[in-house]
């Protein structure tokens, strides 16, 4: 299950300051998927990390959490600017999407209804199964679900349904953090899983470091 682990350098929905540093100080463990966000840091310090991140040979993955079709444009354009494998978020538009197509960027838009900062997810899963059908014929790769985000009812079930469901590969995004609650994800076998916050606020080695946190949850991950 480790190679579903997408390690986001974000704490609270934004980059964190040291990202560089802590990517360089955990590059050595084995986990192959690595990202942030398109908020915290400077363009030119996001290029920077993104070219740490693939000189260890990693797998890069930006995600944008904005909303109006401008900035999500500028989040495609910066993706591919700083050179990612994979762009996470944005709302879905055909302008990004056409965008997208020309260029390598594998693109997860979010299903669902997404508002807020730190983000919540609206709507049915009935809803959020046609939009992956309309992705998917747009050139999408994937979609990315804010499902422990979600506000209308029961957050497993809905993201157990949707992943089980759709047409296309599924990043579960958000607020994973415990073992608990990976296993939950283990059930619904997503594509990948993102997890960030919980490394920086020490839910699995209280007094640790943030590398104590993440080998614990790279071990953990190996058993399962």
């Amino acid at each position: 299950m480790l190679e579903k682990l997408i390690v986001m350098l974000t704490h609270n929905d934004v980059t964190v300051k040291d990202a560089k540093e802590i990517f360089e100080e955990n590059k050595d463990l084995p986990v192959t998927n690595w990202g942030f966000k398109d908020v915290g840091l400077e363009p030119e310090k996001m290029k920077e990390l993104c070219g740490m991140m693939k000189a260890a040979g990693k797998t890069t993955f930006l995600e944008v959490v904005t909303y109006s079709e401008e900035e999500c444009m500028r989040g495609a354009k910066l993706a591919v600017e700083c050179g990612f494998d994979c762009l996470l978020g944005t709302l879905f538009y055909d302008s990004v999407a056409e965008y997208v197509k020309t260029t390598n960027l594998k693109y997860y838009p979010f299903v669902g209804k997404v508002s807020q900062s730190p983000s919540i997810l609206e709507e049915s899963c009935d809803f959020m199964l046609e939009q992956a059908e309309k992705f998917k014929a747009a050139g999408a790769c994937g979609v990315d679900l804010l499902g422990y985000r979600y506000v209308e009812g029961d957050p497993n079930v809905l993201s157990a349904a949707f992943i089980k469901a759709s047409c296309i590969p599924t990043v579960l995004a958000g607020s994973i953090g415990s073992e608990e609650r990976m296993l939950l994800v283990k059930q619904m076998d997503p594509a990948y899983f993102t997890m960030g916050s919980a490394l920086f606020t020490k839910n699995f080695v209280k007094d640790g470091s943030f590398r104590d946190n993440l080998k614990a949850v790279v071990e953990f991950l190996q058993k399962q």
